[in-house]
């Protein structure tokens, strides 16, 4: 596993081009409250045993939610910090061609080296952690689009010409209300086996508005419906034949594959997997008084310990599913999230600010202890003895108690950036403010972007909440606050401008009376001469002449 990281770029066109029983997609939708829907595509190659045996994939399960922008960790093989470096930057140059990104901006401004926040995935021997290196970089600003999805497809073995990659497109997914992409690269050396592979996974998820995905191309304009094809709410007071108020449909309405996405599964581009069956490739989660239909040649599978339903593709046909218009009284459970998080700037002015970070813990006998992790430009100075944490309910309680330990790496002026990790408990039902100010650096007039009064981005700040010691099969989650927006203090950049039009125009003035006097010939008034209609008609007449004589000598050439 030598260099592994640094070849990252040939192990991802090395996978597998067609089926393969090692290969395993997974689509799993469940309808949200207001309308929404959930769909998480997940794709594995290099896929083991162990992965055909797990039941149900699990989006959001606390690994694969992203911030706003582009964020890429790796552990790097090197025998030194400057080596790994190197070979982060090669990386990061290959992933930005193999992807149509701009993460060969990922430089060493942007890129920390955590030491709480992230594990070593896959397989590692025991010597080979010692040289292992890990590099973190953000780009919050960075705009995922079509051009990153067609290289993400082409990596997949139907290469999105059939299986649940064949819902993918590009209209459909970047006009979701969220949208997320991930790949994960890991080794992986099975117990059946002598030697290590390499493990890809894909993921792809999205928050799709469901009405908003069931409008035509030609007719993207929400309009309202017509008068007789409204549902009124009777209960209403001011209910009559002239006012009406319509009830809400978008948690009941209809929807399908074809509506949704603009197309159905053109088939399956699963191969039998190692057991010889051919596996579950989409599942819903919906009520099971609720009806679902599918495609003929589908195999349907209800697990009786959850709602959920699976199919099982054909193989060559296409497959279409549809949920009709239907009333429910069922609610689905839904688990309390581990932790609520929320970042916001505070202060004024363009000299100072502030950063406050709300943890509340929504447990009420269980307190939850977690890994705070913060990447801040080299323009944003923290002041550590700053740095706060009280409780809400009860500001008084000792700091000591909040924040276990700190890890702090400053940041360098145009050299690396600041990395915060703190280690913090939060007691039951309680909410911890974390606060620190900040000083805003100055940055040269070259060092803005073009719109440099819409403000700089800063990271999302990354939340690893530790494993339950009590369950030896828990894992680590992670969660994601919102980016943020920095205005530092702006130039006014129009005076560059105005210093030269005004410089082009003296230069020009100036100029131009020299050259005048240097080229143009100055003759006296007294030699001009006068000005008569007598000598006007004579160089007509002598012009009229030089032209008769020369069309006089054509014609006796030619009569020669």
């Amino acid at each position: 596993m030598r260099r592994f990281y640094l070849l990252f770029l040939s192990l991802l066109l090395a996978v597998a081009a067609t089926a393969d029983p090692q290969y395993e997609e997974h689509l799993h939708l469940e309808p949200l409250p207001q309308g929404l829907l959930l769909a998480s595509f997940n794709f594995k190659s290099n896929a083991t045993l162990q992965s055909f045996e797990q039941q149900h994939f699990k989006p959001w399960d606390g690994t694969k939610e992203g911030g706003t922008g582009v964020e890429v960790w790796a552990w790097i093989e090197a025998d030194t910090g400057e080596e790994a470096s190197l070979r982060w930057i090669t990386l990061n140059h290959a992933l930005s061609g193999l992807f149509c990104a701009s993460l060969n901006f990922i430089d060493s401004t942007r890129t920390t080296r955590p030491v709480h926040t992230y594990e070593p995935v896959g397989d590692h021997s025991n010597t080979s952690f010692s040289s292992l290196h890990l590099l973190h970089g953000t780009l919050p600003r960075e705009v995922v689009c079509t051009e990153n999805l067609t290289p993400f497809l082409k990596l997949l073995p139907c290469k999105g010409k059939a299986g649940i990659s064949s819902l993918l497109n590009g209209h459909k997914l970047f006009d979701a209300s969220w949208q997320s992409m991930s790949i994960d690269v890991r080794p992986v050396c099975p117990e059946s086996s002598s030697g290590c592979i390499v493990e890809m996974e894909q993921t792809v998820d999205m928050v799709l508005d469901i009405e908003r995905s069931k409008r035509p191309h030609d007719n993207p304009i929400p309009r309202p419906a017509p008068a007789d094809q409204l549902i009124c709410d009777t209960s209403k007071s001011y209910s009559s034949s002239e006012a009406c108020f319509p009830i809400d449909m978008s948690s009941m309405q209809s929807w399908s594959l074809s509506d949704v996405f603009g197309r159905p599964i053109k088939g399956s581009c699963l191969a039998n997997d190692i057991r010889g069956d051919r596996s579950e490739s989409v599942c819903i989660r919906v009520p099971y008084e609720h009806q679902v239909f599918s495609s003929q040649g589908s195999v349907e599978r209800k697990d009786p310990s959850s709602s959920h339903r699976c199919y099982v593709l054909p193989e060559n046909d296409a497959f279409e599913m549809a949920l009709p218009q239907q009333e429910s009284q069922a609610v689905q459970p839904r688990p309390s999230p581990p932790l609520y998080a929320s970042r916001s700037f505070t202060g004024h002015g363009q000299e100072r600010g502030g950063v406050q970070s709300l943890l509340t813990n929504p447990s009420p006998n269980a307190a939850v202890s977690f890994t705070y992790f913060e990447t801040l430009p080299w323009f944003m100075k923290p002041y550590l003895h700053t740095l706060k944490a009280q409780i809400a309910a009860s500001p008084s309680q000792p700091q000591e108690k909040i924040i276990k330990s700190i890890y702090y790496r400053p940041a360098l002026d145009r050299q690396r950036g600041t990395q915060l990790e703190l280690q913090i408990s939060v007691p039951p039902a309680s909410t911890v403010r974390l606060t620190y100010d900040f000083e805003k650096a100055i940055l040269r007039y070259t060092e803005y972007p073009p719109d440099a009064n819409r403000g700089f981005d800063v990271a999302p700040a990354v939340i690893r909440l530790h494993p339950d010691p009590a369950n030896p099969s828990s894992k680590a989650v992670y969660l994601r606050t919102t980016s943020l927006l920095l205005s530092l203090p702006t130039p006014d950049f129009s005076m560059p401008y105005n210093v030269i039009i005004l410089t082009s125009t003296v230069i020009a003035l100036a100029f131009g009376s020299i050259y005048n006097l240097l080229v143009r010939r100055f003759v006296g008034a007294d030699e001009v001469e006068s000005f008569s209609l007598a000598n006007v008609k004579a160089r007509i007449k002598g012009r009229f002449a030089v032209i008769k004589d020369r069309v006089s000598m054509k014609k006796e050439k030619k009569t020669q």
